[in-house]
């Protein structure tokens, strides 16, 4: 079996050759910008992984891989123009660098590249393929939906959050070790449950993040941090503090919700020692915990020989040591 390394190396290697030079350059610009800047190719890792558990040519699945990298990044570039943000991995977003139009039609592209990816998948392979993507596809749109709608709700629950960030960010992940799996020959129920295993890693993950937007580090998060706070954004953090806070402190955080402006900083502040004072980010850690050891246990219950599972494992628990 490869390691990490090897298979983050290989594919890295493999996603740069990629030959995007069609005219006309401007549409794709910024494709070839919004791919070299690299990032933790987690979707594509996972895939390989899955794949790697079953099947040792694991070069087979990169143009899948890939696909679903493409189509992760072209999700990236235009959820950055819907947030407005000025960073992604430390650089000028699309719509910064270049301006709106281009991150939509760039976008657009991306899209259809990373079917053609998709679709060069073995024939005995490509409609379960193309199948779980177009479930997928949908999912994140239904997803980054909702995710629009709770900036204007203040009705907002958890479940409906965790259902959100499940369509938004974990069902591609899941559908990547699932992809992988599938194409190494798994079963239905082996897949089954390697897909679950992918979503409960992929909520965690998620939970993660929005833990890194208020607590993180700009220089290692790649992002400025506090844009979840500033977009209103209805994560767990928030929705758990305004159920935890007095009435004073409810009253502050319905003032800076409603607040617009310049004064940016003193709005992520003020809602982050309300975080501070009511105890969620410790809460929210709690989660993050249960939600990987049920991915674990989903994991577990795969039937391959323990070694074959344990890479996916190590990288997985990784994932969880992102730096607050």
């Amino acid at each position: 079996m490869k390691t990490v390394q090897q298979i983050q190396e290989s594919f890295e290697r493999y996603i740069q050759t990629l030959d995007y030079s069609r005219e006309p350059d401007e549409l794709y610009a910024p494709i070839r910008y919004v791919l070299s800047l690299g990032g933790k190719r987690i979707r594509p890792t996972f895939l390989i992984m899955a794949y790697n558990m079953y099947a040792d040519d694991v070069e087979r699945v990169y143009v899948t891989a890939a696909g679903m990298e493409i189509f992760h990044n072209f999700t990236l570039l235009h959820d950055d123009l819907m947030d407005k943000a000025d960073l992604r991995r430390g650089n000028a977003t699309v719509h910064k660098k270049w301006n709106e139009n281009a991150a939509i039609l760039s976008g657009d592209g991306m899209l259809v590249l990373a079917y053609r990816y998709l679709a060069q998948a073995s024939d005995k392979d490509i409609r379960k393929i193309l199948e779980i993507a177009n479930e997928t596809f949908t999912g994140i749109m239904e997803g980054q939906q909702y995710d629009m709608e709770f900036e204007t709700r203040d009705d907002v629950t958890e479940a409906e959050y965790i259902e959100m960030i499940r369509l938004k960010t974990s069902v591609l992940l899941a559908a990547c070790t699932e992809m992988g799996a599938v194409l190494g020959g798994a079963s239905d129920k082996d897949a089954a449950l390697i897909y679950e295993f992918g979503e409960k890693v992929g909520i965690a993950f998620q939970l993660q993040d929005d833990l890194l937007d208020v607590y993180g580090d700009a220089a290692v998060f790649g992002k400025k941090i506090g844009g979840d706070i500033l977009c209103n954004k209805k994560t767990y953090l928030y929705i758990n503090a305004y159920l935890l806070a007095n009435a004073a402190q409810k009253a502050e955080l319905d003032r800076w919700a409603a607040y617009d402006g310049p004064d940016a900083e003193a709005k992520i502040a003020a809602v982050r020692a309300i975080y501070d004072a009511v105890g969620v980010k410790e809460l929210s850690e709690k989660l993050i915990r249960s939600y990987f050891a049920e991915a674990m246990a989903k994991l577990d219950s795969v039937s391959l020989p323990e070694a074959r599972k344990q890479a996916l494992k190590e990288y997985a628990s990784s994932l969880m040591n992102r730096v607050l």
